[in-house]
């Protein structure tokens, strides 16, 4: 069962809204760092070199390692001023929930063992081509120190205009991301880490939070293993009002394994990755009626080129082939970390211009939605 979307999801709508019609825009989390936020962390970590060259010589241009006096406080507003930085373009492109572009995170599940008593490091292993992924080890009971997330939400909550939305990597892929060394199993590893994220989302939500994001990129890899994800969230989703919006992101995989299953999960919005596979998969969510809220793709964060507003607004529409428009939330299909900085805001500020125009032509009546009606009355 759902939670209860339709009781959370007009709070997002801004107060000058042009349309009747609303259709929630966001984005997955991930965004793409400024340079100078990397060299402040090369700074921090003594990790600089410096290209120089001595005028007066022949020599060649070569590097050296300087030292410089770039404290802890130094960093920490070197990640502010990038926070409020990339929290002001993402409301600057028009999106109705924003976050701060995961500014302060390094990796999504590294970030989070660094907090969680009973994670160890040895070192990076090598995941495909030259990609490397410092896979952490549950070495003792993993144990919850800290607030995770608390101190990014409410720093981001200050400076935004509008509704911020928390994303936070889910038990299932923090275990399956990670070696387990002290539990039976990897299931008894994940609900002892679900425990643990209940505890950060219920901070979360005492600091005020309306709208948290599980991301669970592992479910799409091993899809098999469902069961294990909706007994996690019924653990991190205990004791949680109504008011406040939970949503799944699973990245690009086989839909078909997991649907209609997850439709059992408690969350009130399901983020698809269908934008890069051309909506091949789109069928899938159309053999059973989608009762939660629809979160869709409609950019691909993969491609450096940004789509044109027209193409946008038939991606939107693809929406409209699974849920009527109270139901469609649209976003990119991922986190647009690895792209160009630029291209990134093209595809969210034309994101929120198709989507806004598809609004406006909803309320004319000019959009066919006997689709959806007649799958509501099968």
């Amino acid at each position: 069962m759902t939670r209860n979307p339709a009781a959370n999801r007009e709070q997002f709508r801004p107060e000058n809204h042009p349309n009747d019609h609303f259709i929630l825009t966001t984005v997955v989390g991930s965004y793409p760092k400024p340079k100078w936020l990397n060299r402040a962390r090369d700074l921090h970590h003594g990790e600089l070199e410096v290209k120089a060259a001595d005028r007066a010589s022949d020599e060649p241009r070569g590097s050296f390692d300087i030292d410089v006096d770039f404290d802890e406080g130094n960093w920490q507003e070197a990640k502010d001023d990038a926070s409020r930085l990339i929290t002001n373009e993402h409301e600057r492109a028009g999106l109705d929930a924003v976050v701060d572009g995961e500014m302060r995170r390094n990796e999504m599940v590294e970030y989070f063992a660094e907090r969680i008593a009973g994670y160890e490091f040895h070192g990076p292993v090598k995941v495909w081509g030259h990609n490397y992924f410092d896979k952490p080890s549950v070495v003792s009971e993993v144990e919850y120190d800290e607030p995770w997330l608390v101190d990014e939400f409410e720093f981001t909550n200050d400076v935004a205009q509008r509704p911020v939305k928390v994303p936070i990597t889910g038990p299932y892929t923090l275990a399956n991301w990670s070696f387990n060394e002290h539990y039976d199993d990897e299931a008894e590893l994940a609900f002892a880490l679900a425990e643990l994220v209940n505890l950060e989302v219920e901070k979360l939500v005492e600091a005020g939070a309306r709208y948290i994001q599980i991301d669970e990129p592992a479910l799409a890899t091993t899809p098999d293993d469902h069961a294990i994800v909706g007994e996690c969230l019924e653990y991190i989703t205990d004791g949680i009002p109504e008011d406040v919006r939970i949503g799944l992101h699973v990245c690009y995989g086989d839909y078909s394994r997991i649907y209609p299953e997850i439709l059992d999960f408690p969350i009130d919005e399901f983020d698809v990755e269908l934008c890069n596979g051309d909506y091949d998969q789109l069928d899938v969510f159309t053999e059973h009626e989608f009762t939660a809220d629809l979160a869709l793709g409609v950019v691909d964060a993969h491609t450096a080129e940004v789509e044109p507003v027209e193409d946008i607004v038939e991606n939107v529409q693809r929406g409209f082939e699974v849920v009527p428009p109270e139901q469609l939330t649209v976003s990119p299909d991922c986190g647009l970390k690895l792209l160009p900085r630029d291209i990134a805001y093209g595809k969210m500020e034309n994101m929120v211009t198709a989507t806004r125009q598809l609004e406006a032509a909803l309320d004319r009546g000019e959009v066919d939605l006997s689709g959806v009606a007649a799958r509501a009355d099968d």
